[in-house]
């Protein structure tokens, strides 16, 4: 075990973070890759779930790449998901018994509606295994950020699936799809949101 990943901080183990990406992957620009930048900059353990090379959709299969990773990691971790990752998120927590202290899932997509042109349509989501949406409660804290203009997700919609996981909401304003195409690169939220999940 490396020194970083035996960092104690207040009494307890410091987090690993787990950083999920949606279906693009590691986005340079992106508000995930930046926090990651800046967390590892400040001597944090950081992880990335990393592009599949094949399969990418198949939903099972970046469940699987999700659990390689916080397999190997020897302690608690929190997971920092977006888009797509939440739902990857959210399907690999039904059958994962890692120890995880919280997750932060934003603008989840409402894969339960057609998506806008340009995304993977009902029935290709339906047969990589991403529908229906989980709507149990997650086995561990949460926090949905949730924009009131996203483009893959009406907030009432969202609002509905952090009911079911039992997540604490977290209302954005308008921000998209909270990505680089809505005009997102950082969201310095993320990292305030983070401590809170390590804090518990």
């Amino acid at each position: 075990m490396s020194e970083r990943s035996e960092r104690v901080i207040g009494g307890r183990t410091e987090a690993t973070i787990v950083v999920v990406p949606g279906l693009r992957d590691h986005v340079p620009g992106h508000w995930q890759t930046i926090l990651a930048e800046r967390l590892t900059a400040a001597g944090r353990t950081v992880h990335t779930v990393a592009p599949l090379a094949e399969n990418q959709l198949r939903r099972a299969a970046r469940g699987a790449a999700l659990e390689a990773v916080v397999a190997a990691v020897p302690g608690p971790v929190v997971l920092v998901a977006h888009s797509a990752g939440v739902m990857t998120t959210v399907h690999w927590a039904r059958s994962s018994t890692r120890p995880v202290l919280g997750a932060l899932l934003a603008t989840p997509p409402d894969f339960d509606t057609p998506l806008p042109e340009g995304y993977p349509p009902p029935d290709v989501l339906s047969r990589n295994g991403w529908t229906p949406v989980p709507r149990t409660a997650l086995p561990f804290p949460s926090i949905v950020a949730a924009s009131s203009n996203d483009p893959l997700g009406s907030e009432v919609r969202v609002a509905r699936l952090a009911e079911h996981w039992g997540s604490r909401l977290v209302r954005l304003g308008e921000v998209g799809h909270l990505n680089p195409g809505s005009g997102y690169g950082p969201w310095p939220q993320a990292e305030d949101l983070v401590r809170e999940l390590e804090q518990g």
